[in-house]
């Protein structure tokens, strides 16, 4: 009978058996691509933030409901309840726009200038009449087709030319109407409202607020009228 003696076996010779598999390479990581991406991130988060709380103001604006003007108001004018209509916009502007809920306060009440159609109302627009303003005049002129522009419109800055009847008059006017050498008269005005006139097929009846001399002098003046459309003034 033999006994066989098994030693036990070394760390050493354990390794030197079943040697350990070789340690992977080190990963090597490109600089700046971790920190480009945090930075891409980063943008992100601040576009979405600003997206979303845009959103958000528009969902609240969007609900404000606020008067519009259904026709032209006239100056000094009562504001019936037809005159009325009622928008949903977002007063980004900050404007002090007449809200929904006060139209029983406006009607009856005056418009202090005249007010167009289809504009927001302010509560500027809504009092005592203060037309026209101090120093200044409105006066209405008809002119014959062809001697102002087709698209004339409030609002419009226009030279008034009237040929005087008596031409003879060549010096200068010592009031706002200026007179040409032929005697024609000339002053600037803005355009107040365009409507048909009645005597003469295509002829227009236009309203104009100017200077209170410059509106004697052209009412004055004999002859007919022409309206040439400038720039707004400065």
């Amino acid at each position: 009978m033999s006994l066989t003696t098994e030693r036990p076996r070394t760390p050493t010779a354990a390794r030197e058996l079943n040697p350990a598999p070789p340690a992977a390479p080190p990963i090597t990581r490109r600089p700046g691509r971790r920190s480009g991406r945090r930075v891409a991130a980063g943008l992100l988060i601040v576009i979405a933030t600003v997206v979303v709380f845009w959103q958000v103001d528009l969902r609240q604006h969007a609900d404000e409901a606020f008067l519009s003007t259904a026709r032209t108001i006239a100056a000094g004018k009562a504001i019936t309840d037809s005159d009325l209509t009622v928008v949903r916009v977002a007063n980004t502007s900050g404007l002090a726009l007449v809200a929904a809920g006060s139209r029983s306060e406006i009607v009856g009440r005056t418009a202090a200038a005249p007010i167009p159609q289809g504009v927001l109302l302010t509560a500027a627009q809504v009092g005592p009449a203060a037309w026209p303003p101090s120093g200044q005049a409105v006066i209405a002129l008809p002119v014959k087709p062809g001697r102002a522009p087709a698209d004339l419109a409030a609002g419009a800055t226009v030279v008034v030319l009237v040929v005087a009847t008596n031409a003879n008059q060549n010096s200068a006017s010592s009031d706002g109407g200026a007179k040409t050498n032929d005697g024609t008269r000339r002053a600037v005005a803005t355009v107040v409202s365009v409507s048909t006139g009645a005597d003469q097929v295509g002829t227009q009846l236009v309203t104009l607020l100017l200077a209170a001399d410059s509106a004697e002098t052209v009412a004055s003046a004999g002859g007919d009228v022409s309206l040439v459309q400038i720039g707004a003034q400065r």
